[in-house]
């Protein structure tokens, strides 16, 4: 049972619910503690109830989720770890998957929601640490051969001094190597268009930008103090009612097209929250996240690494090392050289 006090019984050890976290439609979040001398873990399990109102289908695709964020954990050598949610045990629990994660301090969504409670702002310079970070975690999602599909602020886990960031919840990772366009995925509130209106053919043709698109949604969530962009509650609120079948409506409200990912009032409103010397680096970063084709976003992460640089007025030196460079960092395989290292085979 998930109540409190239970113990629930993984690969490597017994872990005691102590109070639930947070939760979903997917899964639900519970704080338990470990062996002895060892900290708090999050366990995470598939959301029972809504299992038991799902069609078989559903039911499949969750399960499948589960395994798969696990097995994309499981894959990840420590040092890759850094930026993105450690797995410490997992196994089955009453005949469902179950995670035991690194427990963080809190999410940036509900950071962001105390932050405004409290009439508070995050400077630029956090913001662009925060988002050096998260373009770090995303090069290794992609390096590993995986898209995330899934950036928003509840995915972005805070430690306890608000210093670092780590990336979570990875069911809804696709393959890169599979070119098909595969099914919905992800949170409507935060995609980018090719994720939220499917493609000629159906399906959603994806790709690593798409995952910068929702790094720029969240750029301008974070400089202007929890705000959304349009396009994003556009997209959540056609999700919201009408599933999969919103797209369509948006685009018969748009005159047939994809409604404007970034207004003039939103770059406007943007731009006054960036100080003066910084101001056209800031928007030409988020300009470039949000453009409606993916082609013409960033290509990998070290243009996104440079471009913050120029927000940050740091120019590294040429030939430095780049952690956040998607094929050299750690000079390890990628799916980007075929799974070689640079110096060779």
């Amino acid at each position: 049972m998930t109540t409190a006090d239970a113990i629930i019984a993984l690969e490597l050890g017994h872990y005691r619910l102590r109070e639930q976290i947070g939760g979903s439609a997917y899964g639900i979040i519970w704080r338990a503690s470990g062996p002895p001398a060892t900290r708090d873990v999050a366990v995470k399990f598939i959301n029972r109830e809504q299992m038991e109102r799902a069609l078989p289908a559903q039911r499949d695709r969750w399960i499948a989720s589960a395994n798969n964020e696990i097995g994309f954990l499981q894959s990840l050598e420590p040092w890759d770890e850094r930026h993105i949610v450690r797995l410490l045990d997992s196994g089955w629990h009453e005949g469902l998957p179950v995670l035991a994660l690194e427990l963080m301090a809190t999410d940036l969504g509900k950071h962001m929601v105390a932050l405004k409670g409290r009439g508070e702002t995050i400077p630029l310079p956090r913001i662009l640490n925060w988002l050096a970070q998260i373009n770090q975690a995303l090069a290794k999602v992609h390096q590993y051969g995986w898209r995330y599909l899934d950036l928003k602020p509840a995915n972005v886990l805070l430690d306890w001094d608000l210093a670092t960031v780590k990336l979570a919840d990875f069911g809804t990772n696709r393959q890169l190597a599979s070119l098909q366009v595969h099914s919905y995925a992800g949170t409507a509130n935060w995609q980018a268009p090719e994720q939220f209106f499917p493609a000629d053919g159906g399906g959603y043709a994806t790709g690593p930008r798409s995952d910068y698109f929702s790094m720029g949604a969240m750029f301008y969530f974070l400089v202007t103090g929890g705000l959304p962009l349009r396009f994003c509650s556009d997209c959540g609120q056609a999700y919201r009612e009408h599933h999969t079948a919103g797209a369509d409506l948006l685009r018969r409200l748009n005159g047939g097209a994809i409604p404007t990912a970034l207004h003039a009032e939103e770059a406007a409103r943007f731009a006054a929250a960036i100080p003066a010397p910084v101001r056209d680096a800031a928007l030409d970063l988020l300009k470039a996240l949000l453009h409606p084709d993916p082609a013409q976003r960033p290509r990998h992460a070290l243009q996104i690494s440079r471009m913050l640089h120029a927000i940050q007025g740091v120019k590294p030196e040429r030939g430095a090392f780049d952690a956040a460079d998607p094929v050299h960092s750690m000079n390890r395989p990628t799916a980007d050289n075929g799974w070689r290292h640079i110096g060779g085979v």
